[in-house]
């Protein structure tokens, strides 16, 4: 399950949930402000090439990498297991599982909630169910369930569609995860409301969790089994994976061994989180039970003498199966590519409110390693730790190739020139109030003194703004690290960009210039300052009359639109700072909503009459002021109160605040 600043990170906690979105979270750029330095320095291809690829030289990685790391970033605990040739290489756990009782984290026994990885099982659990001609990846999804979903521009929905994050869904949150005491099951949940579509099926990768559960719901229609029992049936059981589970709540014999989750900055357990959207990111499982997940998948479906998968099948589940962009990382069935160093990689991670976790697997060198984390740690310093933990175990085992990076100037400046401008992320809504976080987070792209790309949002781990160099047309890479920019141009303007892990799950789309917060902010932060200005000078200059008892000189219908016009000053601005408040409470903890919906339709009926009645008002003022003859610094300020008004009105139209939604 990967910005406003929190919601990212939780939406695309089941998300890439390293999508979200997961820093603010519906802009997966924008990072934590203020992280702590990583600890591992920089190191050069030659003294790479001197590690050996074996258990003493990973434990000594890893203990001095790990337990530095989750100190400085203030992490209670984390788990890591190495794989290498069908056999685990390592698995250690560091810090605490649960800080209050000082149980310390166990590899083998300690359940960790993997988030999106979850995904991984549920498109294998699909897999099986293809390589039984039970289900056909270009179907028409309606085929296999008891629900319709209709066509979009005249494109069914496939089950490929959902294994690529294709769908065309918008962001679905509403009962994502909640904090129990049991779970809302997910085909129930699936039945309640169909998120919108927004693209054609097939066309733009858009991280959906819905489609992920649909997956799932498909599994449990085919098969006859409920979902969490056929993967224990049929994948569980098979590898030997004892300590896994979907179940909400715990079974009683795994309860005792889940780690705590906690809040950054605390040592408070967050608490058990049920992830309604099961198939998407419902796992508990441990580090060991991962492994054989792992080493089944690098053997082609196989582990110790089970096959969950035909080798043909694993193939096919580990091929590409489109290319957002020319260059760069492609999407397989249901694992996105990591491809790094020459090295073919492919990987999942995954993000709930407090465990995140990453998987990759090197199919050329028969290796993998999960990591998970059991907080997000100080300013959210898990992302660009796992990030980071990923560049250095790969650099440290599998150097690149000396002058492997070419540069190339041709048309370098030129393309920069056609990638600057405002872009909003695929992966977000346009139906519901959630459609007024890309506001806030969309992506502004310019154009650096050295004529390449500047992503004010992109940084590197130090905070520093990265540098990107060109490779080939409308093609960069990080100078200090393994990410690729890729860009699509139609008739000379790119129209869509994405950079590293994003870039088979989550796009860039260049934002449409009435949506567009290059003009937008700046007239709404001006406008909000005219109208509380007005709030502000109405008590004022009330009281200076009062004190040189001076007559207001006007009628009283001229004094009704006085005073309409500074009550609707003070509730405008307030409504939208109420609108920021309560996404911000529902958002920065998505495993607790209830208050927000119940006060989620009250707010949207209000925004219908402060917004459009405020604007009313102030023409009312207007007309008013401009039809009795006032002063010229009156009848221009009621000018600006209209216009200010407008602004707010015209915010709640286009970005959903306007509505009578209870979904989104």
């Amino acid at each position: 399950m990967r910005k406003a600043t929190a919601l990212v990170a939780a939406i695309l906690g089941i998300g890439s949930l390293s999508v979200a979105v997961a820093q603010t979270k519906l802009n997966p750029l924008a990072p934590p402000v203020n992280r702590p330095q990583m600890p591992t320095p920089p190191v050069t291809p030659e003294t790479q090439a001197t590690h050996p690829l074996d258990a003493n030289d990973v434990d000594a990685w890893l203990d001095g990498f790990m337990p530095y790391a989750i100190a400085r970033g203030d992490i209670p605990g984390a788990v890591v297991v190495v794989v290498k040739d069908g056999q685990v290489l390592t698995e250690r756990g560091y810090g605490d599982a649960n800080v209050a009782k000082k149980i310390k984290v166990d590899p083998k026994t300690t359940l960790f909630r993997p988030g999106s990885i979850s995904k991984l099982f549920t498109w294998t659990a699909l897999m099986q169910q293809v390589e039984q001609g039970k289900v056909d990846l270009n179907s028409d999804i309606n085929k296999y369930i008891d629900f319709k979903i209709p066509p979009y521009e005249g494109k069914p929905i496939t089950p490929l569609n959902l294994m690529t994050h294709t769908p065309g869904f918008e962001e679905a949150v509403k009962n994502l995860i909640t904090t129990g005491p049991k779970e809302v099951p997910f085909d129930t949940l699936l039945k309640q409301w169909v998120p919108a579509r927004i693209y054609a099926p097939g066309t733009t990768p858009a991280y959906s969790n819905y489609g992920a559960s649909l997956a799932g719901y498909v599994v449990q229609r085919t098969s006859g089994e409920p979902f969490d029992a056929y993967l224990e049936n049929h994948i569980f059981k098979p590898l030997g994976m004892a300590h896994s589970t979907f179940r909400q709540p715990l079974p009683a014999n795994l309860k005792p061994l889940m780690s705590e989750g906690y809040r950054p900055g605390s040592d408070k357990p967050f608490g058990f989180e049920f992830v309604n959207a099961a198939p998407a990111g419902a796992m508990s499982t441990t580090a060991d039970d991962m492994a054989k997940f792992m080493i089944a998948h690098l053997q082609n479906g196989q582990y110790n003498g089970q096959q969950i998968l035909k080798p043909e099948t694993a193939q096919l589940m580990h091929s590409r199966a489109n290319t957002p962009f020319a260059a760069g990382n492609g999407m397989a069935h249901g694992f996105y590519e990591t491809n790094i160093n020459g090295l073919r990689a492919i990987a999942h991670g995954g993000d709930t409110e407090a465990f995140h976790s990453d998987l990759h697997l090197f199919l050329d060198k028969n290796v993998g390693y999960f990591v998970s984390f059991n907080s997000p740690g100080k300013d959210g310093v898990v992302e660009p730790l796992r990030e980071q933990f990923f560049a250095d175990f790969a650099d440290r085992y599998f150097p690149e190739a000396p002058n492997a990076v070419k540069v190339d100037p041709a048309n370098a400046k030129e393309d920069a020139q056609k990638l600057a401008g405002v872009y909003s992320t695929t992966r977000g809504s346009r139906t519901d109030f959630l459609a007024a976080l890309d506001l806030l987070g969309q992506a502004k792209v310019g154009v650096d003194k050295d004529g390449n790309p500047l992503i004010a949002d992109a940084k590197t781990i130090g905070g520093e703004a990265r540098k990107w160099i060109h490779i080939g047309p409308m093609t960069w890479r990080d100078a200090d690290g393994h990410d690729i920019l890729s860009a699509k141009a139609v008739d000379g303007k790119v129209v869509r960009f994405s950079y590293g892990m994003l870039s088979p799950i989550i796009d860039f789309d260049r934002t449409p210039t009435y949506r567009s917060s290059s003009w937008i902010l700046p007239l709404l932060y001006c406008s909000f300052a005219i109208l509380i200005v007005t709030a502000l000078l109405w008590p004022t200059r009330w009281l200076v009359r009062r004190k040189f008892k001076a007559e207001f000189g006007v009628d009283r219908q001229q004094l009704w639109a006085y005073r309409s016009s500074r009550i609707a000053a003070i509730m405008i601005p307030g409504l939208l700072i109420l609108w920021l408040i309560l996404a911000q409470t529902m958002l920065g903890n998505l495993a607790n909503q209830a208050a927000f919906n119940a006060l989620l339709l009250p707010l949207e009926l209000l925004s219908i009459i402060m917004f459009i009645g405020g604007f009313a008002v102030m023409l009312w003022y207007a007309y008013t002021a401009w039809s009795n003859g006032w002063r010229w610094p009156g009848k221009v300020w009621s000018i600006l109160l209209a216009l200010a008004a407008g602004m707010f009105l015209y915010v709640g139209l286009v970005f959903k605040l306007i509505s009578l939604t209870t979904n989104y």
